[in-house]
């Protein structure tokens, strides 16, 4: 039984529901902390890249993973910065190679593994929003609050897309699309900790639902479960 004074919010789902938007404005709403620990392995994917370490090779990339100093910081816009070593990478590990190599990286259990208790850490005393793919089903199997947050592969592909041109990168909607899927198929069949939502977890789909929507349900339900 948990004895925190403000409740843990795990946010699950897969690649482009809008997890990161709606559990930034949701923590921003609520005055918590916020926790992308999608950030940390694409910052261990994209680390990994730079040391000449393979994707798939998980044993070395545990290793690697527990001599990373990997640690948030708050950028001007309220959004997590993820620094790696002392260097702000933020903008390096939003890349779809980037995300393909985060989801090779979280297939091993080494990997995992080591990033289990830093994730802990980060949100043990509550009053935090946590994003990812397997908070409430093993990271917070205890929080307060579990929500698992979905949409259809084209409308995530879309809003990836959309997200990409707005920072004037070059982007390909129907390969966003297939790989989208492809990373859905993966996450979900990994032998540890795959995607799904978690028992007790409410399952909302974003599809027809406006974003400021989807947060202003999120608020209302963490609210409702923290009593007020």
């Amino acid at each position: 039984m948990t004895t925190r004074a403000r409740p843990v919010v795990a946010i699950d789902g897969p690649a482009g529901a809008g997890k990161s938007t709606c559990a930034l404005r949701l923590a921003q709403a609520l005055g918590f902390v916020l926790v992308d620990t999608g950030a940390l392995y694409r910052g261990v994917a994209l680390s990994a890249q730079e040391r000449g370490l393979e994707w798939t090779d998980g044993p070395a990339l545990g290793e690697h993973t527990r001599t990373l100093d990997l640690r948030f910081e708050t950028g001007v816009d309220g959004a997590p910065l993820l620094f790696v070593d002392g260097v702000d990478r933020s903008g390096d590990i939003r890349t779809q190679e980037i995300a393909r190599g985060a989801s090779t990286v979280s297939k091993h259990p080494e990997v995992r593994a080591a990033l289990l208790g830093l994730q802990r850490r980060l949100g043990e005393d509550g009053g935090v929003v946590l994003e990812g793919r397997d908070i409430g089903t093993v990271v917070f199997p205890d929080a307060e609050v579990k929500v698992f947050l979905t949409a259809g592969v084209e409308v995530r592909g879309k809003r990836r897309y959309d997200e990409l041109r707005a920072r004037g990168q070059d982007a390909d909607l129907a390969k966003i699309v297939s790989e989208i899927a492809e990373r859905d198929a993966q996450d979900a069949g990994r032998a540890v900790a795959p995607l799904r939502p978690a028992d007790d977890a409410i399952v909302l789909d974003s599809s027809a639902l406006q974003l400021e929507r989807v947060v202003e349900q999120l608020v209302a339900l963490v609210r409702q479960r923290s009593g007020g």
